[in-house]
């Protein structure tokens, strides 16, 4: 599938980095409300940040967090209405942290009233894990705007790519 004509980019500047000296990179895209424009879009935004990532392992964590936070927003939040959008903000910082928004139309939700799915009583459930694994895989996960808005981030790498190194 060409994410090409799905994929709308609005903007990719250098900029300085607010109160740090690491300048970052930003790309803001969105897909359409589909569940079949999710794992190319992943694909190519994951291209995107391993330009400015050591690829250590973690960029699988990031990938896997994407994906889930993409599935969220276009199936709950947009209820896979065509018509809507997601819309994705994406900050790779020179040092290889990396700072991904993903923003739904949808009207939210209570992000303390999600069950989690390590209970007893939750482990045989399908589905309800996004959320759980999101935050077990990103170094920091927040939900804004009544929950249309989730906010992850992932710490720089470049000290463990740094010590792995051979001597």
């Amino acid at each position: 599938m060409d994410i090409a004509p799905m994929a709308h980019t609005q903007s990719l500047s250098f900029l300085p980095r607010n109160g740090h000296s690491v300048p970052f990179v930003e790309v803001r895209q969105s897909l359409p409300s589909k569940v079949v424009a999710i794992s190319p879009f992943t694909d190519q935004l994951m291209r995107f940040i391993l330009n400015f990532r050591s690829a250590d392992g973690s960029e699988t964590d990031i990938e896997m967090a994407l994906h889930e936070a993409l599935a969220n927003a276009v199936i709950h939040g947009n209820g896979e209405n065509s018509g809507r959008r997601v819309y994705v903000e994406c900050r790779c910082y020179m040092d290889g942290e990396v700072s991904i928004t993903v923003r739904d139309e949808g009207r939210g939700f209570d992000s303390s009233a999600v069950p989690d799915p390590t209970f007893l009583e939750n482990l045989l459930f399908t589905h309800g894990r996004g959320i759980y694994l999101m935050k077990t895989l990103m170094d920091e996960v927040s939900f804004e705007e009544g929950g249309a808005v989730v906010m992850m981030r992932k710490k720089s790498n470049t000290n463990s790519a740094e010590q792995r190194k051979p001597l």
